[in-house]
């Protein structure tokens, strides 16, 4: 069975042609002649989705749908209308509903839209089960540590977690971006309602407008049905948009109409969709230097500062590293069924020795490989990748003594930058694992000191 549907619809003949229909395809449904018919079934029955007519003797398919929602703000409504009354269906979207439908209606039409209604609602009961489940779990161990600087992440998160203010997260790419956005939505009022996420860097330019807004059928080549986008699929939640530093210029302007008109039009649509969505953001550009270049949009980025979170890199909270692991160890020995005990002294000092370049994404992969290549109840050195296991076991000894006069920091390391840079033909994404350091770090650093190449 595909799901339950009740028809709302005075026409009989247009009840026995939906009946026919939707029978045919395998939903479990059922017919009323009008709204009080529909609420009375509704008292003893409970149908995934209400598919009504707008105009109808008596109660009206939008009063219909106001009681509705009113009983239960997650019912699934569509809307049927007579051709030449698109006003109506926007005012009926406004109001709540799912979408609507043009009479005469359209075989492939309306399946295609059934569809998308019943993975909506789908998407919502796996969303408030999972939510459920992890609830708790997510509030305890989502984010980890005991630092100065993440003290501070968890008071801003607990702060403005009831507002709908705009958040923008910055840190290196594997500090945990995605988690302090999940964080914020489960303490917020809209905790019950989706979550999505979409890496803005991973969607090609062409396609990340339909991602984002959706697009009708047709709208361009291989747009064979409508299609609703993040910021529909996402009504009365969180939409957590990564990577904000890497979307193009145009792309940002239709973005920024969104937040400040609330409201969306699909791509080749001609009606504007209200939304309700709260947005936060992460990047681990420098935007306010970016706005300087010309390359995000100033009032896109005041837009979207509101509140700032700054996650501070794994190397700044090294407190933090012996819990961290010990949670990985537990999460991965778990998974792998494996008893295992701990994380030795040696190792845990080899650990606490690295400059982690990948942050918190890459120290949750390193305990992952060392529980399933541990030879006993414990990780030991040997347990460890190589990379790490070889920074860790200097023990910070530098290859040379100190010269009696003393030197200088700074100089010292623009010198060795310098010459990083030269060994890795100016390419920064070579240089940086020789300074063990990230590539926005480094970048960061070239700016600072001024070096360019030659």
């Amino acid at each position: 069975m595909n799901g339950s549907i009740l028809v709302v619809d005075d026409e009989r003949g247009q009840r026995e042609i939906l009946q026919t229909i939707l029978s045919k395809e395998g939903y479990r449904m059922a017919a009323v002649p009008g709204g009080r018919e529909a609420l009375e079934l509704l008292e003893t029955a409970s149908f995934d989705i209400v598919l009504t007519d707008l105009k109808m003797q008596g109660m009206s398919g939008m009063e219909l749908m106001g009681e509705l929602l009113e009983r239960d703000p997650r019912q699934c409504v569509i809307m049927m209308t007579a051709h030449g009354t698109v006003d109506s269906a926007v005012e009926a979207m406004k109001k709540g509903a799912f979408d609507y439908l043009e009479k005469p209606l359209e075989r492939d039409d309306l399946l295609l839209t059934l569809q998308r209604a019943f993975d909506h609602v789908v998407l919502l009961r796996e969303n408030q089960l999972l939510h459920r489940k992890l609830e708790e779990t997510r509030r305890v161990d989502s984010i980890i540590g005991d630092h100065p600087k993440i003290r501070e992440v968890f008071r801003v998160i607990h702060k403005i977690a009831p507002t709908t203010s705009t958040v923008l997260i910055y840190g290196e790419s594997g500090t945990g971006k995605e988690l302090v956005a999940r964080a914020i939505h489960d303490a917020s009022p809209r905790r019950e309602d989706p979550f999505f996420a979409i890496n803005c860097a991973a969607i090609p330019e062409s396609l990340i407008e339909s991602e984002l807004f959706g697009h009708e059928k047709g709208a361009f080549t291989g747009a064979a049905s409508r299609e609703i986008g993040l910021f529909e699929a996402a009504s009365g939640g969180t939409l957590f948009l990564d990577e904000i530093g890497e979307m193009n210029v145009a792309m940002q302007a239709k973005l920024l109409r969104a937040i400040q008109e609330k409201e969306i039009r699909r791509v080749g649509g001609k009606v504007n969709i209200p939304i309700d969505v709260r947005i936060i953001s992460a990047t681990n550009r420098d935007l306010e230097g970016e706005t300087r270049k010309g390359t995000f949009r100033e009032d896109l980025y005041y837009r979207l500062n509101v509140i700032r979170i700054n996650l501070p890199p794994l190397r700044e909270r090294g407190s933090d590293l012996a819990a961290l692991a010990d949670f990985f160890l537990r999460k991965f020995s778990a998974a792998a069924g494996l008893p295992m005990k701990g994380i030795s002294k040696p190792a845990l000092k080899i650990l606490m020795n690295y400059s982690w370049p990948g942050n918190v994404r890459q120290l949750e992969s390193v305990i992952e490989r060392g529980v399933l290549m541990a030879e006993s109840d414990t990780i030991m050195p040997e347990d460890l990748p190589a990379e790490v296991h070889r920074e860790g076991n200097s023990g910070g000894k530098l290859p040379f003594d100190l010269p009696p006069g003393g030197i200088s920091i700074e100089e010292l390391e623009r010198e060795l930058i310098v010459k990083a840079m030269e060994r890795s033909d100016w390419v920064i994404a070579k240089a940086a694992p020789l300074l063990g350091m990230s590539y926005k770090t480094l970048q960061y650093r070239l700016e600072k000191f001024g070096i360019e190449k030659p």
